[in-house]
């Protein structure tokens, strides 16, 4: 007896699958569907799609001078050292170097000491090159920092190392944020 109603389920299963495949009128998604004509051939149109060519996107490039004006240590950035504008001669481990732009400013401590900030700004990214390559000697204490295309370098000269290092630390932070805020 089991045997015979496990056929006739079997049976119910199979005749239910079969009708899967014809059109469902309790299928809410297509319910509300028009029904297409059967007698009508359905024309299609075919549109010729052409993919579009978008221009190449390439980023602007910064003017160098302005990236390197922005970098510059102002008059209010040491102020708190005491110094005078000084003359805007070139100094320091990259005063010959090779680049793009470049921007000086220099002041002088009562004492006769100097300091002076300059930034470079180099065609591509090779300032972190530039900084590897250079040494400094002297009575002076040179920082020198690399950002992208950039290059800040910030020398003070003292009547002792001591005192150029001393004023090269107070000035670090105010170098670096400049430095950092540049793209």
């Amino acid at each position: 007896m089991r045997h015979r109603q496990v056929v006739a389920l079997a049976a119910v299963a199979l005749v239910g699958l079969t009708a899967c495949e014809g059109p469902d009128p309790n299928n809410l998604e297509t319910y509300y569907d028009d029904p297409a004509p059967t007698s009508a051939p359905v024309a299609t149109t075919e549109v010729p799609v052409s993919p579009a060519k978008a221009a190449p996107v390439t980023p602007p490039v910064p003017d160098a001078g302005l990236l390197a004006e922005q970098a510059l240590l102002s008059d209010a950035d040491v102020a708190e050292e005491g110094v005078q504008p000084g003359s805007s001669e070139l100094a320091g481990c990259l005063a010959d170097g090779p680049s793009a732009a470049s921007r000086t400013a220099t002041w002088r401590y009562s004492s006769g000491s100097e300091l002076s900030h300059r930034v470079l700004a180099f065609p591509d990214g090779s300032a972190a090159q530039a900084v590897a390559d250079n040494e400094c000697d002297g009575k002076t204490c040179t920082v020198l920092l690399a950002k992208g295309r950039l290059v800040s370098e910030l020398t003070v000269s003292a009547s002792t190392g001591t005192r150029a290092v001393d004023a090269a630390k107070r000035l670090l932070p105010a170098m670096t944020a400049k430095l950092a805020a540049q793209p």
